[in-house]
C-alpha cells in the first residue's frame, strides 16, 4: 500500500508553509496514487490539528475520508478512494 507521512512538527508555527505543506502532499499523493496520507500534526495544544481539518475540509474533494484515531490523537489519517 503507498502511503505519504507528513509530519508537521518542524513548520507547526510557520503559517502559510502548513498551508503548502498539506496542498503538497494531498498532490504528491494524487500524482503516485497513494491509499493513504498519515499528518502528524502532534499533541500540543490541539490548535495545529485544528487547523489541519479546515484545511482538509475545505479541501474533502480530493480524498475519500478523514480518521482520526482513538489511541493517537497527535495523528490524523487521510484515506483516498481506489
Amino acid at each position: 500500500m503507498k502511503k505519504i507521512v507528513l509530519d508537521l512538527h518542524d513548520i507547526f508555527n510557520k503559517g502559510n508553509e502548513i498551508e503548502r505543506a498539506l496542498e503538497g502532499a494531498l498532490e504528491e499523493a494524487g500524482r503516485i496514487h497513494a491509499r493513504m496520507l498519515e499528518i502528524i500534526p502532534g499533541k500540543g495544544t490541539g490548535q495545529l490539528k485544528k487547523r489541519v481539518l479546515k484545511f482538509l475540509e475545505r479541501n474533502k474533494s480530493l480524498f475519500d475520508r478523514v480518521e482520526k484515531p482513538p489511541d493517537n490523537w497527535g495523528k490524523i489519517i487521510v484515506r483516498f478512494k481506489t
